[in-house]
């Protein structure tokens, strides 16, 4: 008897699933409120960048020349020469030293353009004496602790104005009373201070000078800077542009609109590219 095979279909093998192979994702659009959350939270960052651990300043005047030009915009280290914070245990604090450029804002106000109401502008100045140093000037030069200290270099070697460089260059021995521009306030406090012909710097106060002796008002002018002022230090020049010095003293929208036109036309040839980036010392 003759066998058949009975005849089969054969069905075409199925695919074998590649284990390697990445899934196919689904794209998941971010929603309008993802949107908007995720804007917050870099303003929030950058708030608190520029509130606790930096901040963007603009030289306003020539006080500083040449370590620092009317029109540099500096970063600000506000964190080392802040006061320790217990909820940040891990960032570097150190107190102001000799030498060291600082922001500050200043013991006395000044009166508000507008409405004369009392305003205390920053201030950038180098830190000459610490608490406990004897300081004055002779000649021009400062006497710290009994060693003469080698002068800034300044950009413009400008004179004082006469009636001025006997107190400028001479401090304390001409006192602060003797020149019209010092405050009422430290022409009376100046002399308290002063043993054998030096200034002494009180406790938890320092001494601040401009690199531009004669075109600075400063701690010869208004006094010591409590530490409490002391809002930090500049670290580098991210951008510099050529200001004429009495720029940010005018007031008005209108000057201000037409500065800013002034310097999107010149931003290229105005610009002091070598600055860019300078760090500060």
């Amino acid at each position: 008897m003759t066998k058949k095979k009975a005849a089969t279909s054969k069905m075409p093998p199925e695919p074998i699933a590649d284990q390697n192979a990445a899934p196919v994702e689904d794209k998941v659009e971010e929603t309008p409120f993802e949107a908007v959350a995720s804007i917050c939270s870099v303003l929030v960052v950058g708030l608190f960048i520029l509130t606790f651990l930096g901040q963007n300043f603009v030289i306003p005047s020539g006080s500083m020349e040449d370590t620092l030009l009317v029109g540099d915009h500096l970063v600000v280290d506000r964190i080392t020469l802040a006061p320790p914070a217990k909820w940040m245990p891990l960032v570097h604090y150190r107190e102001p030293q000799r030498g060291d450029i600082v922001v500050f804002l200043k013991p006395v106000a000044d009166p508000d353009p507008v409405d004369g109401s009392p305003t205390y502008p920053f201030l950038v100045k180098r830190l000459v004496g610490v608490p406990g140093d004897h300081i004055h000037l002779r000649d021009g030069i400062v006497i710290l602790n009994g060693v003469a200290q080698n002068p800034p270099r300044e950009g413009k070697n400008s004179p004082a104005n006469p009636g001025e460089r006997d107190f400028l260059d001479e401090f304390p021995s001409i006192a602060p009373a003797m020149d019209p521009s010092a405050t009422e306030a430290w022409a009376v406090d100046a002399p308290n201070h002063i043993v054998n012909g030096d200034l002494v710097v009180p406790p938890g106060h320092y001494f601040m000078m401009g690199d531009h002796r004669h075109n600075s008002l400063d701690s010869r002018y208004w006094g010591f800077v409590p530490r409490e002022n002391i809002v930090g230090r500049p670290l580098f020049n991210y951008w510099s542009f050529k200001t004429p010095e009495d720029q940010y003293e005018q007031a008005g929208i209108g000057n201000s609109l037409a500065w800013m036109g002034h310097v999107v036309l010149h931003f290229i040839s105005d610009t002091r590219w070598t600055r860019t980036l300078h760090l500060i010392r």
